[in-house]
C-alpha cells in the first residue's frame, strides 16, 4: 500500500513537469511497432477473456479488466493523437460507439464477478436454489 501511495505522489509532480516541458509535437521513429504491438496486446487480452469466459473460468476477471483498460487507452490515444485533423471525428465515433461501451461492459461484468466471488458462502444446508446460486458465483461468466 505504501509503495502505491508513494508512486501516486511522485506521479503528480512528474505529470506537471511533463506538461510544462514536453514539446507539442514529436516525430516518432517506431510508430508502426508501437501501434501494432499495442494492438497485439489488446488482441491477446480480448482473446484470453473470450476463451476464459467460454470456459466459465473465474480467472477471466484478470484479462477482462486488462482488456477494459486497454480499450480506454486505445480510445484516448486514437482521439488525442487525431486532434486537429479530420481523422478526429472517425476516432471519436469509434471510441464512443465501440471502444468505450465495450470497456464499460467489461468493467461492469468484472465488478459483478468479483462481487459475487467475494460474497459470503451459503451454509451447507442451503436450499438447492441457493446452492446453485453459490456455485454460479464461483464461475467466470461474463
Amino acid at each position: 500500500m505504501e509503495l502505491l501511495t508513494a508512486s501516486a505522489l511522485v506521479l503528480v509532480p512528474w505529470t506537471v513537469l511533463l506538461g510544462l516541458t514536453l514539446p507539442s509535437d514529436y516525430r516518432v521513429h517506431a510508430w508502426r511497432a508501437t501501434w501494432v504491438g499495442f494492438d497485439v496486446l489488446l488482441l491477446t487480452a480480448l482473446t484470453t477473456t473470450a476463451v476464459l469466459a467460454k470456459r466459465r473460468h473465474r480467472a477471466v476477471v484478470i484479462p477482462a479488466l486488462a482488456s477494459a483498460v486497454l480499450l480506454v487507452c486505445d480510445a484516448w490515444f486514437d482521439v488525442s493523437l487525431a486532434l486537429g485533423t479530420p481523422a478526429v471525428w472517425g476516432s471519436l465515433a469509434f471510441a464512443v460507439c465501440a471502444e468505450l461501451p465495450m470497456a464499460g461492459f467489461l468493467f461492469h461484468r468484472t465488478h459483478a464477478l468479483l462481487r459475487r466471488q467475494w460474497e459470503p458462502r451459503q451454509p451447507p444446508d442451503a436450499t438447492d436454489g441457493d446452492a446453485r446460486q453459490a456455485a454460479e458465483a464461483t464461475t467466470g461468466r461474463l
